[in-house]
């Protein structure tokens, strides 16, 4: 929820016209949660009453999104482990009627991982891309010296793009990952001046290799 909180106010920033989805009805206040972080990004929300099925949340919330002439349409879904199939099955649907009944076309599923878990984040990866498809990963808590591993690790054993990383709690603490000056820092000048270059040098501007 934090990170499609982020995304919505990086994307604003950039001049999109952004709406968040609140596909997250099973977590208690979650829909809460996603509401403030809709006002400090100063974007719409598309939202129902808690247990709704989160399908039908997303299919309102692309309808709402085309009249509206929303830019990007971002859906936040409930946290689950790989082995909760029902959970598992939920994703499935959600992508299905986005893609079938309400005929998204540019529709992308992004895997938010902890890097404070280690090794199990590459585990994630692969248990959900075998699941749903999974096209890019985000990866947070990268803001300590000691996690840079674990980026290392699935890059090379999961071939998921790395799409953006977190670096810490405020609205602009999501940036861009550029895996090149990422492995510099890792070799180099080290990870902390790399954070502090990508906060210098601004979120809208960083581009993605």
């Amino acid at each position: 929820t934090t990170t499609t909180g982020k995304l919505a106010a990086l994307y604003k920033r950039q001049g999109h016209n952004v709406m968040l989805a609140a596909c997250d009805t099973f977590r208690a206040a979650a829909v809460e949660q996603l509401e403030i972080w809709s006002e400090r990004a100063g974007v719409p929300i598309i939202r129902q009453k808690e247990g709704t099925d989160p399908s039908a949340v997303m299919f309102d919330a692309v309808q709402a999104a085309r009249a509206r002439n929303i830019d990007v349409l971002l859906a936040d879904t409930a946290g689950r482990l790989h082995t909760q199939v029902n959970l598992m099955e939920e994703l499935k649907k959600i992508r299905r009627i986005s893609t079938g009944k309400a005929q998204v076309e540019n529709f992308r599923s992004w895997l938010v991982l902890d890097s404070t878990i280690g090794q199990n984040s590459v585990n994630q990866a692969r248990l959900f891309n075998e699941a749903v498809t999974i096209e890019g990963l985000v990866i947070t808590k990268l803001d300590g010296t000691a996690r840079g591993g674990i980026v290392l690790s699935i890059i090379n054993e999961w071939k998921l793009p790395i799409e953006y990383i977190g670096v810490g709690e405020q609205v602009d603490d999501l940036v861009r990952f550029d895996q090149t000056e990422f492995a510099k820092a890792m070799l180099g000048e080290g990870l902390e001046d790399y954070w502090t270059k990508k906060e210098q040098a601004g979120n809208p501007a960083l581009q993605h290799r």
